[in-house]
């Protein structure tokens, strides 16, 4: 029988679990507690009870896959970095500190499991403020200790060029590892066989390593594309000239349009006006009193009378 402890530590991991497969699916902004308490059938009493809030919780997630995942990957830099001490160390040993320890976890399913590389690659793509925030809140000292070995192991990389590379190279790698094409891109690195960390790692890194040695543009690259850039400045000019002429054209026919309209709707209201007027004039005229003049009535001759009634006789 389970005590009253073990369930609210089971009801807990519920919903780190839940949380965490959500924001891999989704990402931060995508992720709601209606959907982590529907997921991982508990109630919002629940979810408020152990976190109080979505941020909370979040921190809770990534709090219990980075932390011993950074913790990994500096005592194996501490290590590399004693072996081979100041420049002696290599862009591939600084990237393979950087990324063995996340392997390694990936097939531990009670501190990462199957799906820990996606996490780790949602993690570094998700672009919500939230993410970006905490990662550089709670991991910096992490991202400058393997920026100075990168950049021992790179000393002909200026360091502000090699600042965006990094960035660029990595934020690549994750948009990789979150996504589901890793999982089909491994049978065709393996090809059925069994492939040790190094290999399917050489495989995952290597364009990234590229990336990060590449040399500096020449005046022929860079000629190349401002020619390229010039071509796309003038057709876009020549859009923007098009757009115009088009919205001056479309201004005149609405004025022209309103012009036409106004003397309508002028003529319109000038002969309901006179249809007014005219209606008002019979009305007036029809509304008169036709006076009669007074016919004064004199009195009957008797003779008259007389000679009317004899002649009936």
């Amino acid at each position: 029988m389970k005590t009253g402890k073990s369930t609210a530590g089971d009801t807990k991991a519920r919903i780190l679990d839940a949380t965490e497969k959500l924001f891999i699916e989704v990402g931060y902004e995508g992720t709601s507690l209606r959907q982590v308490t529907s997921r991982a059938i508990v109630n919002l009493a629940a979810v408020n009870y152990h976190f109080r809030s979505k941020e909370i919780m979040m921190q809770s997630v990534l709090g219990r896959r980075l932390d011993p995942l950074n913790a990994r990957r500096l005592a194996l830099l501490d290590a590399c970095e004693a072996r081979w001490p100041g420049n002696e160390i290599c862009c591939e040993r600084v990237m393979g500190a950087l990324f063995v320890p996340a392997l390694q976890m990936a097939r531990q399913p009670e501190i990462g499991g199957p799906s820990f590389l996606r996490l780790l690659g949602r993690v570094y793509s998700d672009t919500s403020p939230f993410i970006q925030s905490y990662l550089i809140g709670h991991y910096a000292p992490v991202f400058g200790r393997f920026f100075e070995a990168f950049s021992r192991a790179l000393p002909e990389v200026p360091r502000q060029e090699l600042g965006w590379r990094l960035h660029f190279a990595l934020k690549a790698l994750a948009g990789v590892l979150a996504g589901d094409e890793l999982g089909n891109l491994m049978p065709t690195f393996t090809q059925g066989r069994h492939m040790s960390d190094a290999h399917l790692l050489a495989h995952l890194t290597s364009m990234v390593v590229a990336a990060l040695k590449a040399p500096a543009p020449e005046t022929r690259q860079l000629d190349a594309l401002q020619d390229v850039v010039e071509i796309g400045e003038a057709q876009q000019a020549d859009d923007q000239a098009h757009i115009a002429a088009l919205a001056d054209t479309v201004q005149n026919e609405a004025h022209q349009a309103a012009i036409a309209t106004a003397a309508v709707v002028g003529r319109a209201r000038r002969g309901a006006r006179t249809v007014r007027n005219e209606g008002a004039t019979r009305s007036a005229t029809a509304s008169l009193t036709v006076r009669r003049e007074h016919c004064p009535t004199f009195p009957s001759n008797p003779l008259d009378d007389w000679m009317r009634t004899r002649s009936r006789t």
